[in-house]
C-alpha cells in the first residue's frame, strides 16, 4: 500500500481552489436544478448543505474540546437565492481562515477512530468540498476530475477513516480481498473484507498463497475511484474483474 503523506498546507491549498470553483458552478446553474449523483436534491440543497456543514464545523473545531458537540450541523430553514450564494461564500472564506489560524494538534472532536485533533478537520473538509464541487460542476453539466494528489488521498480517507468508523452503504455480509488501483497515481490498495469488519492491508503482506479468499480488482484513475466509492459513479464505470460486489461493499456515500 503507497501512502499519500498529505499536510494542512496540502489540504488547505485544495480548499482554496474547490471552494470558489463550488461556489462558482451553483452560482452558474440557479437554485432548482438537480444534483445527478444524490437523489432529491437540487443545487440550492446543495448549497444549504454545504453552508450549514461549514458554519457547524467552524463552531465544533474551535472548541478546544474532544467531547461530542451538542448542536447537529444543519436545522436552519433555507434563505432566498441571493443569500444562499452569500452565505455559502462566506462559510467557504471563513472556514479556511478558521483552519488557518487553528494548530493541527489542537483538540477538537471527530467521529473517527483517530486522534481527536484539528487536522482531521482540515482533511475531511478539503474532501467534503472536492466531492461536492464535482456534484455542482455535474449540476452545471461540467464535470472535471478531482485533482489526483487529492483524489488518491480521498481513497486513503475512505480506507483508513469512514470505513472504519462504520459508515459503509455497500454490502456488509460478504468476505474478500478488494485490490484498488489508481492508474494516474501509481498507487494501489488492498483491502480485506470480513463481513462487517474491513481491514486495510500492506501490499508486502496480502498475496499468500493459502488465501482462497474471493478477491476482486478495480482499476481507474484516483478521481473515479474516489467518486464511485462515494457513490457518485458506478463501480461498473470502473475496470472490474472478480466479484463486483466486493468493490460495491466498499461504498461509502
Amino acid at each position: 500500500m503507497n501512502r499519500l503523506h498529505a499536510t494542512k498546507d496540502f489540504w488547505l491549498a485544495a480548499l482554496r481552489a474547490d471552494g470558489p470553483a463550488l461556489w462558482d458552478a451553483v452560482a452558474e446553474t440557479g437554485p432548482g436544478v438537480p444534483v445527478p449523483a444524490i437523489p432529491d436534491w437540487t443545487t440550492a440543497d446543495l448549497a444549504h448543505h454545504v453552508t450549514g456543514t461549514l458554519r457547524w464545523v467552524r463552531a465544533t473545531v474551535t472548541r478546544g474540546v474532544t467531547a461530542f458537540p451538542d448542536v447537529a450541523p444543519g436545522g436552519d430553514p433555507p434563505p432566498d437565492w441571493d443569500e444562499a450564494l452569500d452565505q455559502l461564500r462566506r462559510e467557504l472564506t471563513g472556514t479556511i481562515e478558521t483552519l488557518e489560524a487553528l494548530d493541527p494538534d489542537f483538540p477538537a472532536w471527530n467521529w473517527a477512530p483517530q486522534p481527536k485533533r484539528a487536522v482531521f478537520w482540515d482533511r475531511r473538509i478539503a474532501h467534503e468540498i472536492s466531492v461536492h464541487r464535482w456534484d455542482a460542476e455535474a449540476a452545471a453539466g461540467r464535470p472535471t476530475p478531482i485533482e489526483t494528489k487529492l483524489a488518491t488521498d480521498g481513497v486513503a480517507e475512505i480506507l483508513d477513516t469512514w470505513l472504519p468508523a462504520g459508515k459503509r452503504q455497500g454490502p456488509t455480509d460478504l468476505h474478500g480481498v478488494v485490490h484498488l488501483v489508481g492508474t494516474d497515481a501509481e498507487t494501489e490498495w488492498f483491502v480485506r473484507l470480513r463481513g462487517a469488519g474491513i481491514a486495510l492491508l500492506d501490499t508486502g503482506t496480502i498475496l499468500d498463497t493459502d488465501d482462497h479468499h474471493a478477491r476482486a480488482k478495480a482499476t481507474g484513475t484516483a478521481s473515479d475511484l474516489q467518486l464511485a466509492l462515494m457513490g457518485r459513479k458506478r463501480a461498473d464505470q470502473l475496470a472490474i474483474s472478480g466479484d463486483p460486489r466486493l468493490v460495491q461493499a466498499l461504498r461509502t456515500g
